[in-house]
Protein backbone atom coordinates (compact mmCIF):
# COMPACT_ATOMS: atom_id res chain seq x y z
CA UNK A 1 0.00 0.00 0.00
CA UNK A 2 2.76 2.40 0.71
CA UNK A 3 4.62 1.77 -2.05
CA UNK A 4 1.54 2.14 -4.02
CA UNK A 5 1.16 5.89 -2.64
CA UNK A 6 4.67 6.54 -3.28
CA UNK A 7 4.62 5.67 -6.83
CA UNK A 8 1.28 7.77 -7.25
CA UNK A 9 3.82 10.88 -6.45
CA UNK A 10 7.18 9.68 -8.57
CA UNK A 11 5.72 8.34 -11.67
CA UNK A 12 5.06 11.27 -13.75
CA UNK A 13 8.56 12.86 -12.80
CA UNK A 14 10.09 10.18 -13.34
CA UNK A 15 8.93 9.97 -16.10
CA UNK A 16 10.33 13.65 -17.65
CA UNK A 17 13.56 12.61 -15.43
CA UNK A 18 13.29 13.99 -12.54
CA UNK A 19 13.03 13.59 -8.95
CA UNK A 20 10.08 14.57 -6.94
CA UNK A 21 11.75 17.67 -5.61
CA UNK A 22 12.76 18.32 -8.93
CA UNK A 23 9.51 18.13 -10.61
CA UNK A 24 8.38 20.02 -7.47
CA UNK A 25 10.56 23.17 -7.78
CA UNK A 26 9.99 23.27 -11.27
CA UNK A 27 6.10 23.08 -11.31
CA UNK A 28 5.87 26.13 -8.45
CA UNK A 29 8.55 28.09 -10.86
CA UNK A 30 6.17 27.62 -13.84
CA UNK A 31 2.80 28.28 -10.71
CA UNK A 32 4.86 32.00 -10.07
CA UNK A 33 5.03 32.60 -13.59
CA UNK A 34 1.61 32.16 -13.98
CA UNK A 35 0.65 34.06 -10.93
CA UNK A 36 2.96 36.98 -12.51
CA UNK A 37 1.28 37.10 -16.11
CA UNK A 38 -2.29 36.83 -14.53
CA UNK A 39 -1.38 39.73 -12.56
CA UNK A 40 0.23 41.50 -15.75
CA UNK A 41 -3.20 40.58 -17.77
CA UNK A 42 -5.20 42.10 -15.12
CA UNK A 43 -3.49 45.18 -14.91
CA UNK A 44 -3.46 45.63 -18.60
CA UNK A 45 -7.36 44.76 -19.22
CA UNK A 46 -7.79 48.34 -16.90
CA UNK A 47 -4.92 50.16 -18.24
CA UNK A 48 -4.00 48.74 -21.90
CA UNK A 49 -1.18 51.12 -22.10
CA UNK A 50 0.32 49.00 -19.34
CA UNK A 51 1.87 45.55 -19.54
CA UNK A 52 1.17 45.27 -23.73
CA UNK A 53 3.34 42.68 -24.34
CA UNK A 54 4.63 41.50 -20.95
CA UNK A 55 2.48 38.47 -20.41
CA UNK A 56 2.90 36.80 -23.85
CA UNK A 57 6.65 37.83 -24.05
CA UNK A 58 6.43 35.79 -20.74
CA UNK A 59 4.31 32.74 -21.88
CA UNK A 60 6.49 32.39 -25.32
CA UNK A 61 9.83 32.32 -22.40
CA UNK A 62 8.53 29.29 -20.32
CA UNK A 63 7.13 27.49 -23.35
CA UNK A 64 10.91 27.65 -24.91
CA UNK A 65 11.70 26.55 -21.29
CA UNK A 66 9.29 23.64 -20.71
CA UNK A 67 10.61 22.47 -24.42
CA UNK A 68 14.04 22.03 -23.23
CA UNK A 69 13.38 20.73 -20.35
CA UNK A 70 11.00 17.98 -21.68
CA UNK A 71 12.72 14.16 -21.63
CA UNK A 72 9.87 12.70 -22.91
CA UNK A 73 7.61 12.69 -26.06
CA UNK A 74 4.32 13.70 -23.89
CA UNK A 75 6.13 16.82 -22.19
CA UNK A 76 6.90 18.40 -25.48
CA UNK A 77 4.72 21.35 -26.23
CA UNK A 78 4.44 23.05 -29.81
CA UNK A 79 3.65 26.67 -30.68
CA UNK A 80 2.23 28.15 -33.40
CA UNK A 81 2.89 32.41 -34.14
CA UNK A 82 0.09 34.62 -34.12
CA UNK A 83 -0.88 37.18 -36.44
CA UNK A 84 -1.45 39.73 -33.56
CA UNK A 85 -1.23 40.42 -29.94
Amino acid sequence: MLARARSAFTRHPHAVGESYFEHFGAAMRYCGTFLFCAFCAFVHAFLPFLFEKTASTTVRKMVADMNARSHAPQGKVETTPQAAE
